[in-house]
């Protein structure tokens, strides 16, 4: 349970992104739109480290796996076939006094309004989270069409064609990253829960006695992948989801949840979906979507394990995992508190800053700009000359930085020849300092950022 601690928390967390410029609200200036998040320039290299990352380690370090970029928009029949446009509901509830729409499995046993109070509510009714849309010059129900709830269908549908122009064998991977759609009833806990997201998917299919075996296999190798890019492994819980709770096609689901401000919630799911949505497609177009074993000479259906994350949420768990507050010198050495993004460096969105110790001294600032164009290549590098430089430290401080390089005097070798070409190498954690050799410069960085 969340506490007032905990929501003063969220709070600073959403003022930070706002103003370094991680999340925005969408639309904005014409008052936002609710459930829907526009990423300001840090956010976007937070998000894109993140999604990089997670193709890295599912793609391209694997044999067993290759990737696929579907269309937002599928025929109508496709989410027919897959059970969305019959199933794909939430129960939802009106309450007559304030008129808020709420989900009525969120409501408390009291089944009152977390509003105003009232308990004056209407009966649960099934709410269809797809966004439907027209498809063509006309807006009837032959064009109709839905913007995708999930990215797991395209691949569902294109196995056949990814099966023999990759010519894999059982058991393979295909992964995707994209946007999906859901018409939420009650957007919330920021952009925790929004009508516009993406989503990181691997369907791997294998032989129906693979299934159980690779589930474990996966749910380990996902939390493995949390830890490696920063989330400590004691803030992540798993939860067996039981049967009552489970799609009926699933023989099995672990949720993989993370201790945010506003209490433990789902980053992924990671479920055994059996043979159903290939079955399923397979059925209602009659094209046969079987794997044929070289080896057996059988003919079957893939069943599939799907491991399934949230990239804005697992975005928003890393800038909470990473929030902190602790005590720094500033330039006169006097005691004040830092606020400081921990970042693990691969996830940094900068992921070091390069300072002159003077804007005003041309040497220092033409030594500054080479020591960029020597790291820009290797990494996103922020060039920086305003103000002392207890303040510029603080600004990387508080936006996960994880290195900052100083340029003065010693670099030039006006105070000592040995030192020439050495910069200040600032670590963010510790705020220990160090002199390197511009020659060992980019070893020493990149090494800790990739």
């Amino acid at each position: 349970m969340s506490t007032k601690a905990d929501a003063g928390r969220m709070e600073k967390i959403v003022s930070l992104c706002k103003r370094r410029g991680f999340i925005f609200q969408a639309s904005e200036i014409y008052g936002g739109l609710n459930g829907a998040w526009d990423y300001g320039p840090l956010g976007t290299e937070l998000k894109r480290n993140l999604k990089d990352y997670w193709w890295r380690a599912m793609v391209r370090d694997r044999d067993d796996v290759v990737g696929l970029d579907g269309a937002i928009l599928m025929n109508r029949a496709v989410w027919k076939a897959s059970g969305h446009e019959e199933t794909f509901t939430d129960p939802m509830v009106d309450c007559r006094t304030c008129k808020t729409r709420l989900r009525a499995d969120q409501l408390a046993e009291t089944r009152q309004c977390p509003v105003c109070g009232s308990k004056d509510l209407t009966e649960a009714r099934a709410f269809n989270l797809m966004f439907p849309t027209f498809v063509g010059a006309t807006a009837d129900e032959s064009s109709k069409t839905y913007l995708r709830p999930e990215t797991a269908q395209s691949i569902f549908v294109q196995f056949k064609n990814v099966l023999e122009v990759s010519r894999k064998k059982l058991p393979f991977g295909i992964a995707q990253i994209g946007k999906a759609f859901r018409n939420e009833i009650n957007p919330r806990n920021f952009t925790f829960r929004s009508r516009e997201f993406e989503q990181m998917e691997l369907e791997y299919f294998c032989r129906p006695e693979q299934g159980m075996p690779l589930l474990e296999y996966w749910k380990e190798e996902r939390l493995r992948f949390y830890e490696n890019i920063g989330i400590k492994r004691e803030r992540l819980h798993v939860k067996t989801v039981p049967d009552e709770e489970r799609a009926f096609y699933s023989k099995g689901t672990y949720d993989i949840e993370y201790e945010f401000p506003f209490g433990a919630q789902e980053l992924e799911g990671v479920a055994y979906r059996t043979d159903y949505d290939l079955r399923q497609h397979q059925n209602a177009s009659g094209k046969p979507l079987e794997y044929f074993d070289d080896e057996t000479k059988e003919r079957f259906l893939p069943h599939v394990v799907e491991p399934s994350a949230g990239v804005d949420r697992t975005v928003l768990a890393l800038i909470c995992e990473a929030y902190d507050e602790d005590s720094a010198p500033d330039d006169k050495g006097r005691m004040e508190t830092r606020t400081v993004l921990r970042f693990h460096p691969r996830m940094a969105p900068v992921k070091c800053a390069v300072f002159p110790l003077l804007k005003n001294k041309p040497a220092l600032v033409a030594k500054a700009r080479e020591v960029q164009q020597l790291l820009r290549p290797h990494m996103n590098v922020f060039y920086d000359e305003s103000g002392a430089i207890g303040r510029r430290y603080r600004r990387q401080d508080e936006i996960g930085t994880p290195f900052c390089v100083t340029v003065d005097f010693e670099t030039l070798g006006e105070k000592s020849e040995e030192l020439r070409d050495t910069v200040t190498l600032r670590e963010r954690d510790s705020m220990k300092q160090q002199r390197v050799n511009m020659a060992d410069l980019l070893r020493t960085v990149i090494t800790s950022v990739t």
